[in-house]
């Protein structure tokens, strides 16, 4: 594919890119850009983050969309995009990473660079990006500044970084009080330091001015009165409002459209222009059938730019139709057509995901980068009114000539120092290899390791109770490697109930022995509804519903339920990684319940038997 003609640079543009981990700061450095280039009236009552526009991304602390914003420092137009800091959403990443000319690394001054670090900044140095980095929270009573930027240094070295590269300028920052400096104990009381940096060190876009129009599609945007809006850096030419272009699709499609309008990104907004100019990140309206990796080009001499590559999906799991009793109850969208139209228009925008068909036209199979990238459309779905179900994650293997190939990560558990052996053993019973181990001053521990994802699939909830609730962990998509050992499933068994009803006080205080419950007094169930957590290993089914015998006995349900544990409540995370095998999850607007696939007990019953049974032929 052709591209165009490198004929001169925007030198009154800079279009950057800010990535960093999860938490290390970086939506508040830029909420500190935006207020100190005037965006936001003195007077004026902000959210914090306010790039987090999504509301699970104010929930969860995360990015998950990227966004752009542009601003105005001593004439030079820069505009930021904002990336995701966790590699579930590495699609968004590899986007933003062809849109921008320098990335703005952000790391912590105690932390230092992390293992989602690592796979944004790969993605940059591939591309031949410039650095900023940036040290954040350097007033932390644990701050490390010179360690940090050391184990910066050699991160930069791991993952392939020129000569040019390796030696990148470095700026201290508290973006909190959005204070900025050249040494970790000189701050300045604003960020011009970093704006400085921003203009002198980082390239202006290379264009061509005088060149055909072309923009590669690599973000979709939607707004209610203007419909589907491409955003994308041109990279030549012009593009003006009624302009007539030729869209040529990533899969060698080319089709006429008119434009409706040009926009460029000023502050928080988009703003309308006549006519936009190369090197600029602009947003388009009124191409309805455009999708990312598509080209916008001149119909008299169009060029196809490359499309963008983006890693496969690691894990899958099924959407599929609630088929459960009280299917309808909590939805407003519930058919098969209704959850498959949804699931299409989300990958128009979400580039990892992959949605197939299957045997089942009740069911759907939905690929992803990982459980959170499946786990946020999941939330997203449901806060849409979705009512549907899904299964159990499971890892995607590669069938290679040298064999089965599986998904492997690199995770960084942070710990107290006493639990390193119990999570040691944790890790190692998940095929877990050790790769690095650094204690700090608090007697924190900070260990890495390579585990297959299939080891990291329900990891989540044994981690925390070995830790109680103090550990933390990130894992990051490091490679396929050859398929490892085996890996127990869950430790526990489920507790499923036997008949539809009310949970009965009275049912519930003579099973307590048998484990954890997730249900209470008056809830309504279903049978073969998963109602709690067996002590032991095998399924029990139970009947939580029975009520209590007339007798002299006078213990009232009320002071019967008082006695009771109070019951386990789920949060979507919790409820995707408890399920088994033969479990699903059913997801309603207003409720989480997990329930077996067959609701049957006879037939789950024989199945069960069928699997202890050995094969003797």
């Amino acid at each position: 594919m052709e591209e165009p003609h490198n004929t001169g640079t925007a030198a009154d543009i800079r279009n950057i890119a800010i990535i960093a981990h999860v938490d290390h700061g970086k939506t508040t450095l830029v909420d500190a850009m935006l207020h100190q280039t005037n965006v936001f009236h003195n007077n004026q009552q902000v959210e914090k983050c306010v790039l987090d526009s999504n509301d699970l991304e104010r929930e969860r602390g995360i990015t998950i969309l990227a966004k752009n914003t542009g601003i105005v420092y001593q004439d030079i137009t820069i505009n930021i995009v904002d990336t995701p800091g966790h590699a579930d959403f590495g699609g968004e990443v590899e986007r933003v990473v062809n849109m921008v000319d320098g990335v703005i690394l952000l790391v912590d001054a105690v932390e230092g660079p992390m293992p989602q670090t690592r796979f944004v900044l790969r993605q940059a140095l591939q591309r031949g990006l410039k650095v900023i980095v940036v040290v954040n929270k350097v007033d932390r009573p644990a701050s490390r500044p010179t360690d940090v930027v050391d184990a910066t240094f050699d991160l930069f070295i791991d993952l392939g970084a020129d000569d040019d590269q390796a030696d990148f300028p470095i700026v201290y920052t508290i973006a909190l009080e959005g204070k900025s400096g050249l040494e970790a104990g000189d701050l300045e009381t604003d960020l011009r330091p970093l704006f400085e940096l921003i203009i002198n060190y980082l390239p202006a876009p290379k264009v061509d001015p005088d060149g055909v129009s072309q923009l590669l599609v690599t973000t979709l945007e939607y707004s209610d009165f203007v419909g589907k809006i491409a955003v994308g850096r041109l990279n030549s030419g012009s593009l003006s409002t009624g302009q007539q272009i030729l869209l040529l699709k990533a899969n060698g499609e080319s089709k006429l459209a008119k434009i409706a309008q040009v926009f460029i990104f000023r502050n928080l907004k988009r703003e309308a222009q006549d006519e936009v100019h190369a090197g600029n990140i602009v947003a388009v309206s009124g191409v309805e059938t455009v999708g990312i990796g598509d080209t916008l080009a001149d119909p008299n001499d169009p060029h196809p730019l490359p499309p963008i590559k983006v890693a496969e999906p690691t894990v899958r799991m099924t959407f599929g139709v609630n088929d459960s009793p009280f299917s309808g109850r909590g939805g407003k969208y519930l058919t098969s057509r209704q959850i498959l139209e949804r699931l299409q228009r989300e990958l128009e925008s979400n580039v990892s995901l992959r949605v197939e068909e299957t045997n089942n036209t009740n069911e759907f199979m939905v690929a992803g980068r990982g459980e959170l990238h499946l786990a946020i459309l999941i939330e997203t779905m449901r806060r849409e009114l979705y009512e549907f179900s899904v299964s159990k994650p499971e890892v995607i293997y590669r069938q290679t000539t040298q064999g089965i190939y599986e998904p492997v990560e690199h995770v960084l558990i942070e710990i107290s120092s006493d639990y390193l052996g119990m999570v040691s053993e944790l890790v190692s019973d998940r095929q877990g290899r050790f790769l690095d181990l650094r204690y700090n001053e608090d007697n924190m521990v900070f260990a890495e390791y390579y585990v297959p994802t299939r080891g990291m699939l329900g990891f989540r909830q044994p981690f925390l109770t070995t830790t109680r609730g103090t550990g933390v962990f990130h894992a990051l998509f490091h490679d396929y490697q050859p398929l490892a050992g085996e890996i127990s499933s869950r430790e526990f068994g489920s507790l499923v109930a036997l008949e539809t009803g009310l949970v009965k006080a009275y049912a519930l205080e003579h099973l307590r022995q048998q484990g954890t419950y997730f249900v209470q007094p008056g809830d309504e169930v279903y049978s073969g509804q998963v109602v709690g957590q067996n002590v032991r290993y095998e399924d029990l089914v139970l009947n939580v519903c029975k009520a209590k015998n007339l007798t002299g006995h006078r213990a009232t349900p009320k002071s019967i339920a008082a006695s009771l544990s109070p019951p386990r409540i789920f949060s979507l995370d919790d409820a995707i990684e408890h399920l088994d095998f033969d479990e699903l999850l059913e997801v309603t607007p207003t409720s989480l319940r997990i329930r077996k696939k067959d609701l049957n007990h006879d037939r789950r019953r024989k199945e069960a038997k069928k699997r202890k049974t050995p094969d003797l032929e």
